[in-house]
């Protein structure tokens, strides 16, 4: 960690940070040693305070913005500072919020992982992102075909909730006899992974009857689609349009390359993937990596999980002049009860 490799910091020079940051955060102006005293309680002189601003910039912990006498973060000083914070506790009003958004939830987990990440945007006013479990490890709970009149569904739905779909025209000669028993060939691909299901189906439409061929060699198809399809790893965002909201804080710039970055998905992925293996929630702040430096970002994202597999992360991407506190409590929130979900999803559990 930063803070260790600078040495220590006593309690008085963790408070003065600790008020800089807070309120630096708050206004997105240089704060100032005379503010410092007024708000931050601390019981000492502005000139004391105002020494230890100068030792915490020389530090790294802080730097001059501009020509004036007050001071603003660094991507060092905000590491510092999270790692000062207690455990946070949500209030009741997001208690509520959070228990109302998974009581009313579906049983489809990337629809609900996309609420949640819209639900994190709501809460704390960043955009909120998740990366579910890779689909290729998926295995299918339960597959059927489904006749839409002159078209039939492949309905599959995934081990954790995912829900996959494939259409194909019915060929004019299959009867209902020829669907049924096609039908109950899917069926007969629970279990399997989509890669699985998709070769099973292959072979079904080789050994089958000559009457069922066309029909199985369709759905192969289909299934084939809904795999590769699968394997297109993607980020989930909800509430992008906060980051845009967001110029005031950033340079303009800094919101193009970001927005940008989203659209490209394969940094967010990066993170997001990171973050499903860790222990617990992890912060990524600016220059700490090479993508958060470049937009001048921190992402803040936990994993969740299905009993004690990793099912994949959640979190938000904001400006480093963040509410870290609210971030870190919003997402871990969120988080944890994903991982129950989860859980009661998997018929394995």
């Amino acid at each position: 960690m930063a803070g260790t490799e600078r040495g220590e910091l006593g309690p008085r020079k963790q408070a003065v940070l600790r008020a800089v940051v807070e309120e630096y955060v708050r206004t997105g102006e240089p704060v100032g040693s005379e503010t410092v005293s007024e708000r931050g309680n601390l019981g000492v002189s502005s000139a004391t305070i105002r020494n230890e601003m100068a030792a915490l910039e020389e530090l790294g912990y802080l730097t001059h913005p501009h020509t004036s006498a007050g001071r603003a973060p660094t991507d060092i000083g905000y590491r510092r500072y999270v790692d000062m914070l207690p455990p946070g506790r949500l209030r009741e009003p997001q208690r509520r919020t959070i228990a109302e958004f998974f009581h009313q939830t579906a049983a489809d987990m990337e629809e609900v992982l996309l609420g949640a990440t819209r639900l994190l945007s709501t809460m704390t006013q960043y955009a909120g992102l998740a990366a579910p479990r890779a689909p290729a490890e998926d295995r299918i709970a339960r597959a059927e075909l489904i006749e839409l009149g002159p078209s039939l569904m492949i309905l599959l739905v995934g081990e954790h909730g995912r829900v996959y779909k494939a259409f194909a025209e019915r060929p004019e000669h299959a009867t209902k006899d020829t669907a049924e028993a096609a039908s109950s060939r899917i069926g007969s691909l629970s279990g399997l992974s989509l890669s699985e299901a998709a070769e099973r189906a292959r072979a079904f439409a080789t050994e089958a009857p000559s009457d069922q061929r066309d029909l199985l060699g369709l759905v192969a198809q289909a299934l084939d689609d809904v795999r590769l399809r699968s394997e297109e790893e993607h980020v989930l965002v909800g509430g992008v349009g906060n980051l845009a909201a967001e110029v005031v804080t950033w340079r303009l710039d800094t919101v193009r390359r970001l927005l940008e970055a989203i659209e490209r998905e394969s940094e967010m992925l990066t993170l997001l993937r990171r973050a499903s293996v860790a222990d617990d929630l992890s912060v990524t702040i600016g220059g700490e990596h090479p993508s958060t430096g470049e937009w001048d970002a921190a992402v803040v994202a936990a994993p969740f999980r299905s009993g004690e597999i990793p099912a994949g992360s959640i979190g938000i991407v904001g400006p480093t002049r963040m509410d870290y506190l609210t971030a870190m409590t919003t997402v871990r929130a969120v988080a944890r009860r994903l991982s129950e979900l989860a859980t009661a999803l998997d018929p394995q559990q």
